[in-house]
């Protein structure tokens, strides 16, 4: 693996260092305070392309991969963590899924509007009772003979109160586990939909949350995505792709804290001398270094074999475990290195802290990513592309 950037990549990453210097930047203590999803720099964002990775230039796509990809959470990541979350809802979620389950028809349709922005995205399958027994789910679709009729909740939906489109995960088999679950493209115009925003977030609160509540909607035949009952495959393949987002997201927040912290032990002084010059200060910043650029070789890593189509799901599950624990970490030991100032809203170590601590649940929970890593290592299970 080579890993020199081109000169492309490197005008990406500049790119979107800017965009999120100069577009995000500005808002994130005020969006913060009112838990506010902005739609202007959603709009942004879909305008610079940013929803365009891995997406078939023929459907908007911008012609780039992964680890372009990659390159733009991890900047927009770095200023607000809660802007990484679009890149899953609208190109590695529902479009990147479409373009691979979808027919040609859903494709033309469907795809440009999540690139373009026009339609706002997400995917729905946590509820309040199941996590991460996917197939446990209890929201149903019932065959009607011209559409299926839906019912049950949802919950923790990104983008839950302003999705317009995205994929709904739901049983179809309700005695079937695994094998009973069925993806329909959702329109989230159809009659009988409820929302309802959750507060008081601990993190993520620029990210809009939700619970959906699905009471007898009507929902056309044409909007099943691949075949009925074969969901679950659907579901574990786009997660794949969403969990390289959450790594990348976390290698962003890994290096703010990094930065903040370098930042702070040399600007601030105890005994004579600056606390980096302290040994204890130094083990920590050291720590977070090696931690942070080992995580950036695990997530460009994950992305190279993406991009190369071959298999990458233990590697995917690493990033993602791994940056977890990176990520957590790191926050704490900027709280530390801050000593009172980091408990206080002067600075963002709060907020570090907060945003950490959904890494390890989001996209897989950290005990499901050793699971998958261990049994692929043990060679329980193969590791897929």
């Amino acid at each position: 693996m080579d890993f020199a950037l081109t000169d492309e990549q490197k005008m990406l990453q500049d790119m979107a260092r800017d965009f999120a210097e100069n577009e995000i930047k500005p808002h994130v203590e005020e969006d913060e305070k009112n838990e506010h999803w902005r739609k202007e720099i959603f709009d942004k964002m879909a305008e610079l392309g940013f929803f365009g990775f891995c997406i078939e230039e023929s459907y908007g796509g911008n012609g780039m991969g992964f680890l372009e990809g990659v390159l733009a959470v991890e900047q927009v990541a770095k200023v607000h963590t809660s802007w990484r979350m679009p890149f899953n809802m609208q190109c590695w979620g529902p479009a990147l899924t479409i373009q691979k389950f979808g027919t040609a028809e859903q494709k033309n349709h469907y795809i440009p509007k999540f690139v373009s922005g026009e339609y706002i995205g997400s995917f729905a399958m946590t509820e309040t009772d199941v996590g991460s027994d996917v197939a446990g789910m209890k929201c149903r679709a019932e065959d009607k003979g011209d559409y299926y009729l839906i019912n049950g909740n949802k919950m923790w939906i990104t983008n839950g109160t302003v999705t317009t489109h995205g994929l709904l995960y739901v049983k179809t088999d309700k005695d079937a586990g695994a094998r009973g679950v069925t993806c329909f493209i959702m329109d989230y115009s159809l009659p009988g939909i409820t929302r309802r925003k959750i507060h008081d977030k601990v993190g993520l609160k620029a990210s809009d949350t939700a619970e959906i509540i699905f009471e007898d909607v009507k929902v056309p035949k044409n909007l099943v995505l691949g075949e009925v009952n074969k969901g679950f495959q659907m579901c574990m393949t786009q997660l794949n792709s969403t969990r390289l987002g959450c790594s990348a997201g976390a290698l962003g927040l890994s290096g703010a804290i990094l930065e903040e912290s370098i930042k702070y032990a040399n600007e601030r002084s105890q005994f004579g001398q600056q606390i980096g010059r302290y040994q204890l200060i130094q083990q920590q910043i050291a720590e977070m270094k090696m931690e942070h650029e080992s995580l950036a070789a695990l997530v460009y890593k994950a992305a190279w074999l993406k991009d190369k189509g071959v298999p990458n799901v233990m590697e995917t599950s690493m990033s993602k475990l791994y940056g977890a624990k990176v990520v957590v970490h790191a926050a704490n030991e900027c709280m530390k290195l801050f000593g009172s100032f980091g408990y206080s809203d002067e600075y963002p170590c709060g907020r570090f802290l907060r945003d950490s601590k959904q890494f390890e649940t989001l996209e897989g929970t950290s005990n499901m990513h050793t699971t998958i890593i261990a049994n692929t290592a043990l060679g329980y299970s193969p590791n897929l592309a």
